[in-house]
């Protein structure tokens, strides 16, 4: 020990540790005693976050930026993804709207099938119908290899709505009942009166609404009577439903009555029809 204390270099040394370790140790008591550091310190500490800012400041725009145009093509991609979603959404909706009209449709042609067990019915798509003739004309997807040949009824949801006038090879144009074509080929119907006698005369189209006119002028019925066809023109089988007489009124000489009807086919917009045709006997 006593060489130790003797070696100069080694007094000075433990001197200085002992130096340190008082002044840590003063520092750490003067630190917990007061609540802010010394006056140099905090200029020291200050300038120090100065820096580190101005430094720093690069580094975090660069990463601010670099992060946003990350979110930005995150979110343009969760759009595009979006976007094919609710489009993949209408598409679906619109097949299914369209799946479900085709069904209640053929589910009307079922129901009317079991109804006119003496003909032969055969299924059609509408597949053209021209806005300046939309009420009088619409092309169907069969023709005469199926068996339609002209003057045949057609029907739709049921209800008459016009008849064959043109047949091709694939396809048939038919004339609708409400055709404003003066010329047009006027169904032969029949109705019950009041007295439950069978009244018959022709659909016709008065002020651009389907009508009924009764051969006999005098004749009483009331609304709600359904009117079908009667078969006497030969060119359409008898019993196929027309619609409802809805409202009853004098013509303009006052001399016979003039039955509206509301047609029970859809007229409106059909996308599939009916062809009535006559059973070929064994």
């Amino acid at each position: 020990m006593k060489k130790f204390f003797k070696n100069k270099k080694n007094v000075f040394i433990f001197l200085i540790v002992v130096l340190i370790l008082s002044v840590l140790t003063f520092s750490t008591k003067m630190r917990n005693s007061r609540e802010q550091p010394p006056f140099l310190q905090r200029i020291s500490n200050d300038a120090m976050s100065i820096v580190t800012k101005v430094v720093t400041y690069p580094f975090n725009v660069i990463c601010d930026c670099s992060n946003s145009v990350v979110d930005l093509f995150n979110t343009q991609q969760e759009n595009d993804h979006l976007k094919r979603k609710i489009d993949e959404l209408g598409q679906v909706k619109a097949r299914n709207t369209s799946l479900e009209n085709e069904n209640l449709a053929l589910k009307r042609t079922l129901k009317l099938k079991d109804t006119l067990s003496d003909y032969d019915l055969v299924i059609c798509n509408v597949i053209s119908r021209s806005p300046d003739s939309w009420t009088n004309l619409l092309i169907i997807d069969h023709g005469a290899r199926s068996g339609i040949k002209k003057n045949m009824a057609v029907m739709s949801d049921s209800g008459l709505i016009g008849r064959v006038v043109e047949v091709n090879s694939t396809s048939s144009k038919v004339e609708l009942i409400t055709s404003t074509d003066k010329a047009a080929n006027r169904f032969a119907v029949a109705a019950k009166s009041k007295k439950h006698k069978e009244i018959h005369g022709i659909i016709t189209l008065i002020n651009d609404k389907l009508a009924f006119t009764p051969i006999e002028s005098k004749v009483k019925v009331k609304p709600g009577t359904q009117v079908y066809t009667s078969g006497l023109g030969g060119k359409s089988p008898k019993g196929l439903l027309v619609g409802t007489i809805y409202k009853i009124s004098r013509d303009s000489y006052g001399l016979s009555n003039i039955l509206e009807i509301k047609p029970a086919g859809n007229l409106n917009n059909p996308s599939i029809v009916t062809v009535v045709k006559r059973k070929v006997a064994d």
